[in-house]
């Protein structure tokens, strides 16, 4: 079927593309009791450089080995090393089946200048019916005058069975070219679901 303006075929049927909105597609990463899910650039047509000022990544299901640990995140400047400094801050709100609330923020899941794992949201369960979703956004990674920010949200069913939304942003504190992003459980591996990664076009 073709889209006609004025008499005239602008596109025929297959001649559309993922790519000609502002978010584009790139790559998605899919568990299997995997150990990471990594996306660095040049590496299996993932592009993470200047070509877009803002990438972001969903996750969609995504579950974990074993109760009450986190999906977390590193960065990388060179392509291997995993151990950038964050400097980050996180916070957390659920909703029990029985009816408890909570707010409150998770300081002890905030980096100051930490180069190891970031918790990007935790107490997740492996029960089947359980997963997390949500998103996670890197403005300018390949930009080398100031650091990079990120932030980041999530909803996750709880091993408590709550409904837990987690907050979370900071910045990336390097001015060189951030070039790759690693997820993982901090302990354990991810069983199902996948990660996407979208390029952001600017305006």
């Amino acid at each position: 079927m073709a889209i006609i303006s004025n008499a005239t075929t602008i596109a025929d049927a297959g001649s559309f593309s993922a790519s000609l909105g502002d978010m584009v597609h790139i790559k998605t990463l899919t568990a299997s009791n995997s150990s990471t899910l990594t996306f660095i650039h040049g590496s299996s047509s993932v592009v993470f450089n200047s070509t877009y000022p803002l990438y972001i990544f969903k996750f969609f299901n995504v579950r974990i080995a074993s109760d009450t640990e986190a999906l977390c995140f590193n960065v990388t400047t060179d392509g291997s090393n995993f151990n950038v400094a964050k400097q980050s801050n996180y916070y957390r709100s659920r909703h029990t089946e029985g009816d408890a609330s909570t707010l409150e923020g998770q300081f002890g899941n905030s980096l100051a200048n930490g180069t190891g794992l970031q918790n990007i949201q935790t107490d997740m369960a492996s029960d089947t019916a359980h997963s997390l979703n949500g998103e996670m956004a890197i403005f300018n990674p390949a930009q080398t005058v100031t650091h990079k920010h990120f932030f980041c949200t999530t909803n996750n069913a709880t091993a408590s069975d709550a409904t837990q939304t987690g907050y979370l942003a900071g910045y990336i504190n390097t001015t060189s070219a951030v070039t790759g992003v690693r997820f993982q459980a901090n302990t354990g591996n991810l069983t199902v679901g996948s990660i996407a990664l979208y390029g952001i076009k600017d305006s």
